[in-house]
């Protein structure tokens, strides 16, 4: 494969173009996956019939401030990156996304984080796919989304994403928010059955 320029929210609409064709989807993203689906929402709001954001991003949101500990994690991970350590930077991405930035290292262990390990690191081996095209920040226009929209966030995330979130829910009209307590940054993957029933509930509702 060679790099090139993409437009997320545009792949997303094309699979769900092939999936429902004209029917309104209800979508369901964690974290990067979070903020494609708040931007197609911005974008294509016809289409888009609920929402289910875990720990999302949202593009334009203000840069992270981190307490020390955290700021010193980050600079371990930046100096893995320059060193080109992979198996390194492997093992501080669990400690900061599995685990959670203050949470003990190695909270999660067994095939969960196996999993972990062995999805990031493909990710890690992989070229570079060039740049998402979707650029219009979403922050301040939030309270746009006027579908019904559930908002997840483990309290042992990084801080600044517990905030993100609650400051989203709050913003949306129609939104509801939930702290899962004793997860952090993947609820899917630490709590799959407390996700699943959130979800199902929500979607008997909307």
């Amino acid at each position: 494969a060679e790099a090139e320029d993409f437009s997320a929210v545009a792949d997303l609409m094309a699979v769900i173009d092939a999936v429902v064709g004209d029917a309104p989807a209800i979508l369901v993203g964690c974290s990067m996956g979070g903020r494609i689906a708040i931007d197609a929402a911005l974008r294509h709001s016809s289409r888009i019939r609920a929402l289910v954001l875990i720990t999302p991003g949202v593009s334009g949101a203000p840069d992270p401030v981190y307490p020390p500990r955290i700021g010193e994690l980050m600079a371990e991970q930046r100096a893995a990156v320059e060193a080109g350590a992979l198996e390194r930077i492997n093992a501080i991405a669990a400690r900061l996304w599995l685990d959670g930035p203050l949470a003990d290292e190695g909270r999660i262990q067994g095939p969960v984080r196996e999993l972990f390990l062995d999805m990031n690191g493909i990710a890690l081996r992989s070229p570079p796919f060039g740049t998402n095209r979707d650029a219009e920040p979403a922050f301040q226009r939030l309270h746009e989304i006027a579908v019904p929209t559930l908002v997840i966030q483990g309290n042992l995330d990084f801080p600044h994403i517990q905030e993100r979130s609650r400051h989203a829910a709050a913003a949306m009209p129609h939104a509801v928010h939930r702290e899962l307590p004793g997860a952090a940054h993947l609820p899917s993957l630490e709590q799959p059955a407390q996700i699943a029933g959130a979800i199902t509930e929500f979607v008997s509702r909307a």
